[in-house]
């Protein structure tokens, strides 16, 4: 029997909202694992120079402009991949968007920007993927802590990153027949351009601190072994999952 392998090579991996934090990350592990990238976001300068520092350390990626909310961009852009590959191995799904706001305070706008970048684009992405995967591929969704408990100032956020583990959990059960397996992680507390606000309160800081066992946030870089693993052909046999990193924090809620 062959030992289970963690390579990447031969991969052809899309990251979604590539261009900082942990979609960069991610994008960075994958690299390291043997994948080719494809690096896309609305940012071109920022996906240039993630692109940049993946080649210097020497792995291949590419990047392109695709705004993930537009489902027809989307749908054109595999479209247009396909056109020059022989089809997507992985989608990563990070791309999103988090805005704290009392729920009596929340207006429509601000619930569809932050569902329509959460989850509708995740499922979008996803379906136009599929449509352009072979058996043995993956889809990896970057879920949330608040996909399984709720914070308070967060209901559009959290019922996005909600939605998103259910869609990861029926998509696992439909497309596994195609041979496509579909899991999510989810990242605890990390601190990112997309959380640095929390990050300024030095007693929010402290309180957060006591409920994780391994007393220190996460680095995005954490998260780079949970999705190798999930993404590459170790976790073969694993599917409707969802990997929480987060140093322990819901072992002890």
């Amino acid at each position: 029997m062959q030992p289970p392998t963690f390579s990447l090579a031969g991969k052809l991996a899309v990251i979604t909202g590539a261009s900082r934090g942990i979609g960069a990350a991610l994008a960075a592990a994958l690299a390291a694992a043997g994948a080719r990238v494809v690096l896309w976001g609305r940012d071109r300068s920022a996906l240039a120079a993630v692109q940049a520092r993946l080649a210097d350390a020497g792995g291949q990626a590419a990047h392109a402009v695709v705004d993930v909310t537009d489902a027809a961009a989307v749908g054109a852009a595999f479209v247009e991949l396909a056109r020059h590959e022989r089809g997507v191995d992985i989608l990563v799904n990070n791309a999103g968007v988090e805005q704290l706001c009392p729920s009596r305070d929340v207006g429509a706008a601000l619930w569809d920007r932050i569902m329509d970048t959460n989850l509708r684009a995740a499922f979008f992405c996803a379906q136009a993927a599929a449509r352009h995967m072979r058996p043995g591929a993956s889809i990896l969704n970057v879920c949330s802590l608040t996909s399984e408990v709720g914070v308070p100032g967060a209901a559009a956020y959290g019922a996005s990153k909600a939605g998103l583990a259910g869609l990861t959990r029926t998509l696992a059960a439909e497309w596994a027949a195609d041979g496509i397996r579909v899991n999510g992680i989810g990242p605890g507390y990390f601190r990112t351009a997309l959380t640095e606000s929390f990050y300024r309160d030095p007693a929010w800081q402290e309180r957060m601190l006591e409920k994780i066992p391994l007393r220190r946030f996460g680095r995005p870089e954490d998260l780079g072994g949970a999705a190798v693993f999930l993404c590459s052909d170790a976790a073969g046999y694993v599917t409707g999952q969802i990997l929480y990193v987060d140093g322990g924090y819901l072992a002890c809620i």
